[in-house]
């Protein structure tokens, strides 16, 4: 996904997120994620920790 912002908002919004000591992507996440919540939407994430599985190599 690309999201275009104008530089002033973009600079307001990275300063913000270092001040409250996240990333502007976990804080683009939590947007999302509280969007599709607000309105109703479900959707399937992974369920499984630690990512993929490993081939076992012998």
């Amino acid at each position: 996904m690309t999201v275009l912002i104008d530089p002033a908002k973009k600079k307001a919004f990275e300063t913000l997120c270092a001040e409250q000591d996240l990333t502007p992507s976990q804080v683009v996440r939590q947007l999302i994620r509280e969007y599709l919540a607000q309105h109703g939407v479900t959707y399937k994430t992974k369920s499984a920790l630690g990512g993929r599985a490993r081939r076992r190599t012998e």
